[in-house]
């Protein structure tokens, strides 16, 4: 489908959930075939569809001639909503409707942090419905899947636990910006989508790309991830020097080589 408006500074909106929230989409028009598959981003918590990785996806789609199909979570970026209102089956939910409505035949779905957990569920949504042809491959930077739990609540001091239980909300200090408001529901609801208790398959091939030097993510997270990943095609590229974020011009090349690759 065509949207003329979508243009670097114009998005257009899809009308998303119950309550009818307005999702920020970008489209970088192009191909999207079983032999050259469409694109998706799924970005990260707290980021947005205009951050570095995805902007060099988008621009290598407009190169190569490949659709890219970018969003922003609610309550992230361009999309309304506020971001205490999330939780991970919300913003899953934004990512299905997404898929759904802006893209057709297999698709290569890249998830960054949050957004590899996203990735894992849209690939639970999609099997459940009979649709698991639609994902051609995963591409996952530095994922995060059980987040909430794993690494925010398994790690929060007593005192900090017992502020979220009371009060329903904690706001943690980032390296990033502003802090990060966490809420009860947000760990209450990630509980109810957690994919690392036992092996499961995508049925599609998955490539990792993990910083050793990831302060946030344990590069251990992401070898639990591939031995859950037991029957499918799996590689993980583990780099000694790379952070989070996976940002620097290498990190970039290696991301959109890996797309590439796959697709």
């Amino acid at each position: 489908m065509n949207h003329p408006a979508d243009t670097d500074d114009a998005p257009h909106f899809l009308t998303v959930g119950d309550d009818a929230r307005a999702i920020a989409v970008r489209v970088t028009p192009g191909v999207s075939t079983a032999e050259k598959p469409g694109v998706l981003w799924c970005g990260g918590f707290l980021s947005d569809m205009r951050g570095s990785k995805a902007q060099a996806l988008a621009e290598w789609g407009a190169r190569t001639g490949r659709r890219i199909v970018r969003f922003d979570y609610s309550g992230h970026g361009e999309s309304a909503g506020a971001f205490e209102d999330g939780t991970i089956s919300r913003w899953a939910q934004d990512a299905l409707a997404v898929l759904d409505a802006e893209t057709t035949g297999p698709q290569i779905v890249v998830g960054s942090s949050m957004g590899g957990w996203i990735a894992l569920l849209l690939a639970r949504a999609l099997a459940a419905r009979g649709e698991a042809g639609r994902l051609a491959a995963l591409v996952l930077i530095a994922p995060a899947p059980d987040f909430t739990e794993e690494l925010m609540w398994k790690a929060m001091p007593d005192d900090v636990r017992a502020t979220l239980l009371r009060e329903g909300r904690w706001v943690r200090p980032s390296q990033y910006g502003p802090g990060q408001v966490i809420t009860r529901g947000l760990i209450e609801d990630g509980r109810s989508n957690l994919v690392l208790g036992s092996p499961f398959a995508v049925g599609c091939p998955v490539r990792i790309l993990q910083g050793v030097a990831d302060p946030d993510v344990p590069w251990q997270h992401a070898l639990r991830l591939v031995t859950c990943l037991a029957e499918d095609d799996v590689v993980l590229s583990l780099i000694k020097d790379g952070d989070h974020r996976l940002s620097r011009p290498e990190d970039i090349e290696r991301i959109l080589a890996a797309v590439a690759e796959v697709g």
